[in-house]
């Protein structure tokens, strides 16, 4: 079985053929474009031999070019039909396994790798990153393909319009380069929007495994109303955890939250009137180091 990857018109033949379709809930896009494909796999310096995870490889684009690299290659993919194509293609490979179903639930059950390659559904490019980082399921480099708007929340600074939790959690872990912006001609189904190309490099000035149990919850919760002060985010935090614990009456919390909340902003050297728009990763380290200590 041979594929002419750029080409929409075959491909969309090849589909016709195999009695297979493009299914929009799973946000499914070929990257028909050669010189985008060869740039993002350069990108990931990978070793021959390494262990490399690739989501949504689709009828297998990128995934030849990667065992032809000398890698071992773990493929997800959730459509039923490209992974029969997969199979087909690549299944007597040594190097390839492939993992059918959603990546958000199978993921968590394959064992740790170097890299990842990944062209991520806009539904899902968040909350994937989000859940491997927090569960510390880390890699030495990932370079994904991202929706444009998803990229600009990744690599954003403090005070910009799309500085986000989501960019405190990616820059936690990984130091983010953007790659390329992807147009729309490069894809088939051609989208609407642009995507961005990214390199992911694991941070070595910073140990994940140190960070306070309650770090995520505290800088998602600290964005959850941006207009808002930090120190009345961070007093309903707060309050919402003495509750939940039940240490002590609700009525009786408010005070306990607020000495709790100035306490805590005192120990980290940052003004209640700031907003969490404008912090940067080590003050939300530092707030999150003081609010575990004020917990126990």
């Amino acid at each position: 079985m041979e594929l002419n990857y750029n080409s929409a018109a075959e491909l969309r033949a090849f589909l016709e053929k195999e009695g297979l379709g493009m299914r929009k809930k799973y946000g499914q896009n070929f990257l028909i474009n050669p010189a985008v494909r060869r740039a993002l796999i350069d990108a990931l310096e990978a070793e021959p031999d390494a262990e490399l995870w690739e989501i949504g490889p689709g009828l297998g684009a990128m995934t030849g070019q990667l065992l032809e690299k000398g890698l071992s290659v773990r493929a997800f993919e959730i459509d039923p039909g490209f992974a029969r194509i997969l199979r087909e293609l690549f299944g007597l490979r040594p190097r390839f396994t492939l993992i059918e179903g959603d990546v958000m639930k199978t993921w968590p059950s394959q064992p740790a790798a170097s890299y990842l390659l990944g062209n991520l559904p806009y539904n899902i490019a968040a909350a994937l990153i989000a859940d491997m980082a927090e569960k510390k399921r880390l890699f030495r480099r990932m370079v994904l393909t991202v929706q444009r708007e998803v990229a600009l929340r990744m690599v954003a600074r403090p005070g910009s319009a799309d500085y986000s939790s989501f960019s405190v959690l990616c820059s936690s872990v990984y130091t983010v380069k953007p790659l390329m912006i992807i147009r729309g001609a490069s894809f088939y189904p051609r989208p609407n929007v642009d995507s961005q190309g990214l390199k992911l490099e694991l941070r070595k000035d910073i140990r994940p495994d140190a960070y306070p149990a309650v770090f995520y919850p505290l800088v998602r919760s600290l964005f959850a109303s941006r207009r808002k002060m930090i120190k009345n985010n961070l007093r309903s935090f707060i309050l919402s955890d003495i509750i939940k614990k039940g240490l002590v009456a609700s009525n009786a919390g408010q005070a306990a939250a607020e000495d709790m909340a100035d306490e805590a902003l005192a120990q980290s050297r940052i003004k209640g009137e700031e907003r969490a728009e404008k912090l940067g990763l080590e003050a939300f380290v530092s707030l999150a180091k003081a609010v575990e200590n004020l917990r126990k």
